[in-house]
Order: C-alpha cells, then structure tokens, then sequence
C-alpha cells in the first residue's frame, strides 16, 4: 500500500498501519527515511507562517526564515527524534513492556509523518488566520492527532 494511503489510514487505524509497517523486518533507513520525510513536510508546512510573519513589519526577508526552519527541521528535529525516542523506549522497558528501539523509533517517527496533513493545514491556518480561534482549534487536532497516533503505534510496537 502507499505511503499516502498510509498516512490517511493512521488517523482512523493506526495500530493497523503500525502492524504492517512493522511486519517489513527492521529496518534503520526505511525508518529514517519516514523521519526526515516527516520532518520536510513539517517544514514546509512552516513556510505560510513564515511569510505572514516576514510581512508583518519584521526586516528578516522570508528567504532567510525559511532557511532557519530548514537548519532547524532537517538537521535538529531528526537528533531530538533520536533522542526521544531514546527517551520512550527506556521508559517502556522500566514499565516492563517488551518494546523494541526499532519500535519505539518507528512509532515516534511514523507519527510524526502521519500527522503531516494536520500540521500543513495548522501551516496554513497561521499563514492565513494568524493567531484565532480556528488556528488554536487546528493546533488542537495536531497535538491530539499526534498523541493519538503515538499511542495506539506503541501499543502495537510493544504488542509485538
């Protein structure tokens, strides 16, 4: 099935989606590679927000806020990914789960791919909104979205 079919179902299924994905054998670049195309999207989704905020009297051109996104999205994020997912499996294995680092990290970095569309509309709704109700409204189905996500992919991770 697609990636992009994929992403769709995790918001409905997620332990489905996790299952199969982690029925692919372990696998370190297929997990990278779900990281860091999570982390373009999430960067692109940055760049209406970044314009609204280039144009609202700030004398940073929006080329330059962009480009500090990238250094922050591309290079950061993956590293505190790494890092939390570090985080989340050591406090799996003190609650006696028999959870994986592969899971853990898959878990962490799926979510973060499957909960791409909400953070382009959230990119959207501040671009174009700024701060109101609907963007704090998006804001909140991204932060649910993701906990939501995150939680069902490792009860499936940890499931096995």
């Amino acid at each position: 099935m697609s990636i992009s079919n994929d992403v769709l179902r995790a918001w409905v299924r997620p332990r489905a989606v996790m299952r199969g994905l982690l029925d692919r054998g372990e696998k370190e670049s297929r997990a990278l590679i779900i990281l860091m195309a999570g982390c373009l999207l999430t960067w692109v989704a940055q760049w209406p927000r970044l314009s609204r905020e280039a144009t609202s009297g700030l004398d940073i051109p929006v080329e330059a806020l962009i480009q500090e996104a990238l250094v922050v999205w591309l290079f950061f994020v993956p590293l505190l990914a790494y890092v939390l997912a570090v985080v989340i499996y050591l406090v799996a294995r003190l609650l006696r789960t028999n959870v994986t680092g592969y899971g853990a990290r898959l878990a962490l970095f799926w979510t973060l791919l499957a909960s791409a569309p909400a953070s382009l509309l959230f990119g959207l709704s501040s671009g174009f909104l700024g701060d109101s109700a609907g963007t704090s409204l998006v804001g909140g189905v991204l932060i649910a979205g993701f906990i939501w996500i995150l939680g069902q992919s490792l009860r499936e991770a940890v499931k096995g």
